[in-house]
């Protein structure tokens, strides 16, 4: 069995979400697609609850521009699911205005919310993917980071 949420999310994005974000699939159909897929009710429940508290997290528009604060300092609980490679990539993504403060905020507490003790950069481009997907007013960069998440991929597999 598979037993990790961020693979569940992946699944999730990459069969139902990426293909027809219009049509918004029944919980219980999902369900029973995962468990066919070799997922464990615990770790359904628990990317259920992440997707469910990511659009929670829904940034006004007027909000996208706004600025928390010119650096971001992580305490040593991020530090530590967060290695430097991937602090340095949101903060390269931020300075390119890909991500904004807010934008950055809910990445960051996404990758919390997920029970892994660190997070590579692979991981980290997903969530990014699913946050910018979730944001009104965010296509442009979610088609950036789709980019880099989707033809990456491609590209190491020839």
């Amino acid at each position: 069995m598979k037993e990790n949420v961020m693979d569940v999310l992946m699944y999730l994005f990459e069969n139902y979400i990426y293909d027809d974000p219009e049509i918004t699939p029944d919980r219980d159909d999902l369900e029973t697609n995962l468990h066919q897929a070799g997922f464990s009710n615990n770790e359904i429940a628990k990317a259920f609850k992440w997707l469910d508290e990511l659009a929670e997290q829904e940034i006004p528009l007027e909000n996208h521009k706004q600025m928390l604060a010119p650096t971001r300092m992580y305490h040593d609980q991020e530090q530590q699911k967060l290695d430097v490679e991937c602090r340095g990539f949101i903060m390269q993504l931020e300075n390119q205005g890909v991500l904004t403060p807010a934008s950055r905020e809910v990445i960051i507490d996404r990758i919390m919310a997920l029970e892994k003790e660190d997070t590579d950069l692979d991981d980290l481009k997903w969530v990014i993917l699913m946050v910018l997907f979730n944001q009104p007013g965010q296509a442009a960069n979610y088609a950036w980071i789709e980019d880099m998440v989707f033809y990456e991929e491609q590209e190491l597999r020839h």
